[in-house]
C-alpha cells in the first residue's frame, strides 16, 4: 500500500518564548503563552480557552468566538476562542486548547506557543455565494474544504454552508466538484492492485449490520477489502461502533496496511486514516442537524470510497415507506447521481436497490448487531434470516466483479463460503489481528435494565417505522452506551396476539430507559391491521 497526502499544512519557524515576535512577510506580532491542555471534547471543533484578565486577550482585542492562530513547534492550527473567568480553568498567561486541538498541536502541556488574529478563510466569498443559492464551481469548493479541511470555519460557518447546500440542492457538476476536492483534501491510498472492493449503505435502516459479513466472505474469496466504516452519524450504530465490539477499530494505517495484507480486508474506523477529512468536520455539523441532503451523501460516500483506494463498489439503497428513500422513482434519481459522480472519479459502481420496509435483522444497538452478526457467521439456528440473505446477495454482487466470476454466480459463491465455515475463520482472523475483546455472542452484555413493549391487540404486524425503532433506541443509550437498543421479535407478516412480545428495550441508566419508555409510549413503531395492508415493496433482490 503507498499513501499520498495531497495536502500539507503550513509550518511556521521557531519563535523565542520570551518575547513577542514578528513573523516573515509584515504579519502581526504574535504574543507568547503557556499552553494548557483543558480535558473537553469539542467534537471536531478546536477551542482556544483564555481568562478574561489576560493580557494577550486585553491587547490583542480578541473576542469570544473569534479564531486565532496557534503555532509551536513549526505547527499551526486554528481555533475558536473562549473567555474564562476561572483560574482553575486556564491561567492569565495560559492558552488553553480543547482535547481535539491539543491533540493536532502535538505538544507537551507548558509548551510556550505563539497566537496571533487568524486570518479570515480565503473562501468566504464563495460560502456567502452558496447562502445566496448561486453555483458554485470547481475552484469555489476546493476552497472551501481545504479552509473546512484546515479547520478555518467555525462552527456557526461550517452549519451555514451544510444547510445552504441542504436548501438549493447540488446539481450534479457541483456534487462532483465537492467530491473531488473531499478527496484532495486529505490522504489517498493505493493499494497496487488492479482489484479493490468496498459496500455501503446509504443508511437509515436500523440493524443493517451487512458490511460486517460481506467483508469477511469477499475476503475469503481472495478479493482485497480494506473496510474503513464510519461511526453513527444519526442512528444507533455505525458498523465502526458494532465492530468495536468485537474488536479495536481504531488503528493506525500502517498496522491496517499490514492486516490487509495478511487477510485480504479490515473493518476498522476510518477517521484515523485522515481519509477525507472535511467528511468527518461536516458530519460534526449533520449529525445535530440531522441533515444529509443527497449532494452531501454523494459526495461523503465517494469521496471516503476513492481515498481508500476503492476501485470497485456495491452500493445498497434501501427503499421504504421510514426508509431515507421512499420511493422506487427517487431510488432511481439517487442512482443515476451516484453513477454519474462515480464515473466522473473513475469508480466502478454497481447500486441495488433493497426492501428497507424495517429494520434488518433483530438487534438494533452495537452489542445486539453484533450478536447477530456472530449468529450468522456461525450458522447458528438463532441468526436472523433477512440479514443473512440479504449479506448473501450483496458478497454475491462484490464477488462478481472478479473477472474469474460468471456472472450469476456470485451468490452461491458467497453462500459456500459462509456455510463451510470459511468466513467465519476469516473474520476472526482479522477480530485477533485488529485485537480482540473477547465477546460472546450467546452471553452479549446487554443493558440490564429492560422494558417489554408488548402488542395492545391481535392482528398481523402491517408496519414498522424505522426512524422511530431507530430513535427508541438512541433514547435508551446506543451507541454510546453499547449494552442499549432494542431487542425486535416480530417482523412485517408477522401474527400477534394481544400482550405479545414486540420488542424488548434494553438500557443500561434508568434516566435512559425512561427516555425510551415515554417515546414508546408516545409511539411504539408498530402498526397492527391485516395481512393485506403490509406494504409492498418493488426492489431488485
Amino acid at each position: 500500500m503507498h499513501a499520498e497526502t495531497s495536502t500539507s499544512s503550513p509550518t511556521a519557524p521557531l519563535v523565542n518564548p520570551s518575547v513577542a515576535s514578528a513573523d516573515p512577510a509584515g504579519t502581526p506580532p504574535r504574543s507568547q503563552l503557556a499552553l494548557r491542555r483543558v480535558a473537553i471534547d469539542t467534537w471536531r471543533e478546536n477551542v482556544a480557552y483564555l481568562h478574561r484578565d489576560c493580557a494577550v486577550y486585553r491587547a490583542e482585542g480578541f473576542q469570544a468566538l473569534s479564531k486565532i492562530e496557534v503555532r509551536a513547534n513549526g505547527r499551526r492550527i486554528l481555533a475558536t476562542v473562549n473567555v474564562v473567568d476561572d483560574l482553575a480553568i486556564v491561567g492569565c498567561n495560559e492558552l488553553g486548547l480543547s482535547e481535539d486541538a491539543f491533540a493536532q498541536l502535538g505538544v507537551d502541556n507548558g509548551h510556550t506557543v505563539s497566537v496571533a488574529q487568524a486570518e479570515p478563510p480565503e473562501s468566504m466569498g464563495a460560502l456567502f455565494r452558496k447562502i445566496a443559492s448561486e453555483r458554485l464551481t470547481r475552484e469555489d469548493f476546493g476552497a472551501i474544504v481545504r479552509d473546512i479541511a484546515d479547520h478555518r470555519y467555525s462552527k456557526i460557518e461550517l452549519t451555514a454552508f451544510v444547510v445552504a447546500c441542504h436548501r438549493s440542492e447540488l446539481d450534479r457538476e457541483e456534487v462532483f466538484f465537492l467530491t473531488d476536492a473531499m478527496v484532495t483534501s486529505g490522504r489517498r491510498l493505493d493499494w497496487h492492485e488492479p482489484l479493490v472492493v468496498d459496500k455501503h449503505c446509504i443508511g437509515g435502516i436500523p440493524g443493517n449490520r451487512t458490511t460486517m459479513l460481506v467483508v469477511p466472505i469477499v475476503a475469503a474469496h481472495g478479493m482485497l477489502c480494506p473496510k474503513t466504516s464510519s461511526r453513527a452519524i444519526t442512528s444507533p450504530a455505525g458498523t465502526a461502533d458494532t465492530m468495536e465490539v468485537l474488536a479495536k477499530v481504531e488503528l493506525p494505517l500502517e498496522q491496517l496496511a499490514d492486516i490487509v495484507r495478511d487477510y485480504r480486508g479490515c473493518l476498522a474506523w476510518g477517521g484515523t486514516a485522515n481519509l477525507s477529512p472535511a467528511d468527518d468536520v461536516l458530519i460534526s455539523v449533520e449529525r445535530p442537524l440531522s441533515i444529509d441532503s443527497a449532494g452531501q451523501m454523494v459526495a461523503s460516500i465517494l469521496s471516503k470510497k476513492v481515498a481508500a483506494g476503492a476501485t470497485h463498489l456495491v452500493l445498497d439503497i434501501p427503499i421504504g415507506p421510514t426508509a431515507k428513500v421512499r420511493s422506487m422513482p427517487d431510488a432511481q434519481r439517487l442512482r443515476r447521481l451516484f453513477e454519474y459522480v462515480a464515473r466522473r472519479m473513475g469508480l466502478s459502481l454497481d447500486v441495488v436497490i433493497t426492501d428497507g420496509r424495517q429494520p434488518v435483522g433483530q438487534g438494533v444497538g452495537p452489542v445486539l448487531e453484533a450478536r447477530d452478526v456472530m449468529r450468522v457467521l456461525q450458522n447458528d439456528p438463532r441468526a436472523p434470516d433477512d440479514l443473512r440473505q440479504k449479506a448473501l446477495r450483496l458478497a454475491g454482487r462484490l464477488i462478481e466483479c472478479d473477472p474469474d466470476v460468471r456472472g450469476g454466480d456470485g451468490y452461491a459463491i458467497a453462500r459456500d463460503i459462509l456455510d463451510s465455515g470459511r468466513a467465519l475463520a476469516r473474520m476472526n482472523a482479522i477480530i485477533a489481528a485488529q485485537g480482540a475483546t473477547g465477546f460472546d455472542h450467546n452471553h452479549p452484555a446487554l443493558g440490564a435494565l429492560t422494558l417489554d413493549v408488548v402488542a395492545p391487540a391481535s392482528g398481523v404486524v402491517a408496519g414498522i417505522d424505522n426512524y422511530q425503532i431507530a430513535r427508541v433506541a438512541r433514547l435508551a443509550g446506543a451507541p454510546k452506551v453499547p449494552g442499549a437498543g432494542v431487542d425486535l421479535m416480530h417482523k412485517l407478516g408477522d401474527t400477534v396476539a394481544a400482550g405479545d412480545l414486540l420488542y424488548r428495550v434494553h438500557a443500561s441508566y434508568p434516566a435512559d430507559l425512561e427516555f425510551a419508555r415515554h417515546a414508546c409510549e408516545r409511539d411504539s413503531g408498530y402498526r397492527l391491521g391485516t395481512a393485506d395492508e403490509v406494504p409492498r415493496v418493488f426492489v431488485e433482490f
